[in-house]
């Protein structure tokens, strides 16, 4: 089985790049994020005509996340609400988590808020929204027995080596201490890194700014993962960055991450 994660960065203005690097890269299943499309003007027809079943959660211009899986998921669900209750409804405004069943495997795909700048009060959101997955999570595993893979853009660059230079980043957005433990606290309740099951050198990375040439500089920070409980790690067999489709004319500024099992 594989299982990709890409930040699309609107999929009606990637569509095509999307729609021909399936019809390349036969993923089981494929997480994406930013689709900035309300559903019902979500572009369909051509992924379905690939033979992918969608699922998806968006709004106008901003956020979004969709499933594409070749087999029907079940247990399909949008936001923290399902799992967390009303209680949390506010923050299911921003369509940022969807999740669903295929082959006795939990997949949640998120879209983890940026927080703008360190301090500010869109940081201060996605320490509040970090605090809630790990909520949400510990919920899904109490619930239930089946193995979780949780993939996605989580905006954190969780280590040194995950970004082309650290130095002088530590008050940075994506790379502050106080994110990166936020993130480590989510993670500490039984997930994961698998890319650093396979890549324990720096040089990786999954984003790269579109300014100063960041992507021909390999400008690059590794911000787009899949983590994944013990049992699932233990399956893993790779996980890699395509690079491909980052080279592209009007690419996404986020390259595609493939898990296989």
């Amino acid at each position: 089985m594989k299982i990709a994660t890409w930040n699309v960065n609107s999929i009606r203005t990637r569509q095509q790049i999307v729609v021909d690097w399936l019809s390349q890269n036969s993923v089981d299943v494929l997480c994406l994020q930013e689709t900035k499309v309300i559903d019902q003007d979500f572009p369909r027809l051509a992924f379905e005509q690939l033979g992918y079943h969608l699922y998806i959660s968006g709004q106008k211009a901003y956020n979004g996340v969709a499933i594409f899986s070749r087999t029907p998921l079940t247990e399909v669900s949008s936001g923290f609400s399902p799992i967390l209750g009303d209680i949390v409804a506010e923050f299911d405004l921003q369509k940022r988590v969807i999740t669903g069943v295929i082959a006795d495997i939990r997949v949640v795909n998120l879209y983890v808020p940026n927080g703008s700048a360190v301090g500010s009060e869109k940081y201060q959101y996605k320490l509040a929204w970090l605090k809630l997955l790990g909520e949400y999570l510990a919920t899904l595993q109490d619930k239930e027995t089946r193995e979780i893979c949780i993939c996605g853009d989580f905006n954190i660059a969780l280590e040194d080596r995950d970004i082309y230079n650290p130095k002088g980043k530590e008050n940075h957005i994506m790379s502050s201490p106080t994110e990166r433990e936020a993130l480590r606290e989510v993670l500490a309740i039984g997930f994961q890194d698998v890319f650093r099951k396979f890549n324990s050198e720096t040089g990786h990375y999954s984003w790269w700014d579109y300014r100063a040439a960041g992507f021909v500089r390999n400008r690059g920070w590794r911000i787009d993962h899949h983590y994944l409980t013990q049992k699932l790690y233990k399956q893993a067999i790779n996980c890699k960055i395509d690079l491909e489709p980052r080279k592209l004319d009007k690419p996404s500024d986020h390259a595609p991450v493939i898990l296989e099992f």
